[in-house]
């Protein structure tokens, strides 16, 4: 299939053009101030040529070059035509330009070798011109496309992390669900009408980047609900606010691993008073989430362990934000999950 011409590319040259011919313009003024305008227009003619050589040597002949040079003789071959185009080329069009009397002649005592050596200055101020305008232009292409693959990277990567997170998020309270089925609990049917509004929700409402924290809290109790029907009154849970602007965004679903976390790696392992304790503080777009969670007391060292939630949780903070913090602790047997955000600090 035949590539089309790029636009882009055509549209740099074109510039690139008009830009060489306004600094060569500049010498020109002062140089010949009387023929100025005359002898523009004659570099009006050269240039056109130029460009037009130009894009064929650096797009089409340049590319045909592999390295180690082996099997390059046809490539050498368009080079040595385009050394002549850029030599006697340009001496002949001017010459066809001069005869059609678009063209003035400044230097008609010139032999044709001389005319050749003079304007062939001319086709090697343009070539070294558009050759460094070309390196530059091509090294900011370059670097968008970096960055381009960077952001894709990055997209792909945490849509990745949302994959893994919705599914053990979903098999965990599908768990829950499947003890209370097990107990022939008369809870089951308003726990699957529970899981059932937050797949609803799940699914239409977090396929964006970003919901507001009115929203996530939204998600956060409708798990804590759902959760404490496994429970029944045997836990305590508590959840307290202190938000300043209740429509600031966030990341879907950042918050929840915390508080799954806390109910089925705590809570859950917990036989005497087990409690669940969540703050959430938002001001100045500072965010503070702090989770903390009853556990069985140990005599040993009690080693945190990160699960696919936290592991997930954490990376995608390292992918959304500059400036943020995240701890897990035990002491006491209780849990404490912290998390710090300067929500300002989007990468």
């Amino acid at each position: 299939m035949k590539k089309g011409i790029d636009k882009g590319l055509l549209k740099f040259y074109l510039y690139t053009d008009l830009v060489f011919l306004l600094v060569y313009s500049f010498g020109e003024f002062f140089a010949y101030p009387e023929t100025f305008i005359s002898r523009i227009i004659n570099s009006v003619f050269l240039v056109a040529y130029l460009t037009i050589l130009n894009y064929i040597l650096f797009e089409k002949i340049l590319r045909l070059f592999t390295w180690p040079f082996k099997n390059n003789g046809r490539a050498f071959f368009f080079l040595f035509i385009a050394v002549l185009f850029y030599t006697f080329g340009l001496y002949g069009w001017r010459q066809l330009w001069i005869a059609f009397g678009a063209y003035i002649d400044y230097t008609p005592q010139l032999s044709f070798l001389k005319g050749v050596v003079v304007h062939s200055q001319f086709s090697i101020a343009c070539f070294i011109f558009f050759a460094i305008v070309r390196n530059i232009y091509n090294n900011i292409r370059l670097r968008e496309k970096n960055s381009q693959l960077i952001i894709e990277k990055k997209e792909a990567e945490l849509n990745y992390l949302k994959a893994q997170t919705n599914p053990h998020f979903l098999f965990n309270t599908l768990n829950n669900i499947y003890s209370l089925a097990r107990d022939k609990s008369d809870l089951a049917p308003e726990s699957i009408l529970r899981l059932s509004k937050i797949l609803r929700f799940m699914l239409y409402e977090t396929g964006g980047d970003f919901i507001t924290i009115d929203e996530e809290l939204k998600i956060i109790t409708d798990y804590i609900a759902l959760e404490k029907l496994r429970y029944d009154d045997s836990i305590l849970v508590t959840l307290n606010t202190d938000i300043e602007n209740s429509k600031q965004l966030l990341p879907p679903l950042l918050l929840i691993p915390l508080v799954e976390n806390a109910f089925k790696h705590g809570a859950s392992e917990t036989r005497n008073k087990p409690f669940v304790a969540i703050q959430l503080t938002v001001k100045q777009q500072q965010l503070l989430f702090t989770v903390k969670n009853s556990t069985e007391e140990t005599t040993d060292a009690h080693e945190v362990k990160e699960n696919i939630g936290l592991s997930n949780l954490r990376r995608q903070l390292l992918l959304l934000y500059k400036d943020y913090h995240l701890s897990v602790e035990y002491e006491n047997a209780v849990f404490v999950s912290t998390l710090s955000i300067n929500l300002t600090s989007n990468v």
